[in-house]
This record gives C-alpha cells, sequence and structure tokens, in this order.
C-alpha cells in the first residue's frame, strides 16, 4: 500500500500546490478547517517527527522557513497563523506521513478551545 502524501509528493495523485521545492510540497488541504489550510509535507517519508534520523534533523529547519515564505507570498506573517504537527495515534495523526498543518485566515479559537 502506497502513502498518499508520498504519491502527492511524487506527482501521481493532483494536488492544488501552493509551494515546491526539491525536498518539500505544500498545497491545500482538501477538508480545510480555516481559509487558508496548507499541509506542508517532506518529500522523504518520515512517518512523524520521532522517525526523523538526527542526521537529517535538518529537514525541520527546511519545513519552517518554507512555512515563513508561504506565510509572507500569501499575507498572513503579519495577522497570524498556526502551524501543527501530529505525531502518533493519540495525537490524531491520521496520515502516517509527517506534515505540518498550517491554518490562517481567521481568528483561530485558542489551544484550550479545540476539544470543545
Amino acid at each position: 500500500m502506497s502513502c498518499i502524501f508520498c504519491m502527492i509528493a511524487g506527482g501521481q495523485i493532483e494536488s492544488k500546490k501552493v509551494y515546491e521545492d526539491e525536498k518539500v510540497v505544500a498545497f491545500n488541504d482538501l477538508n480545510p478547517v480555516a481559509p487558508y489550510h496548507i499541509l506542508v509535507v517532506p518529500k522523504k517519508h518520515y512517518e512523524s517527527v520521532i522517525d526523523i534520523p538526527e542526521n537529517e534533523m535538518e529537514i525541520v529547519a527546511h519545513i519552517h522557513n518554507v512555512i515563513k515564505k508561504i506565510s509572507k507570498d500569501l499575507g498572513f506573517d503579519k495577522t497570524g497563523f498556526r502551524v501543527i504537527t501530529n505525531c502518533g495515534e493519540d495525537s490524531g495523526q491520521e496520515v502516517k506521513h509527517l506534515h505540518y498543518h498550517v491554518l490562517a485566515g481567521k481568528k483561530l479559537p485558542n489551544y484550550e478551545a479545540l476539544d470543545k
């Protein structure tokens, strides 16, 4: 069985990309919870941040730089945004491929209100 995010990163599944380079792809979530709901995904498969070997952790910094660029390019760097990555079953991770959710475009609820 193939990973859906690997297939998107590899171009086998169509997505509405907002950014791509040799290491990552960023695309609009199919079920957005905010006006901007972008997924930033490394092209190399890691199940979660726990699975990144220590000598490959620079991918995390790269992803954060991409998020910074996207926020500036789309204009929500000044108003604010939320970055979320889920790790494992108890966190609600549905796709077992490291990905970061970038949410913006509206006032988001405080963290405590998320599960109410």
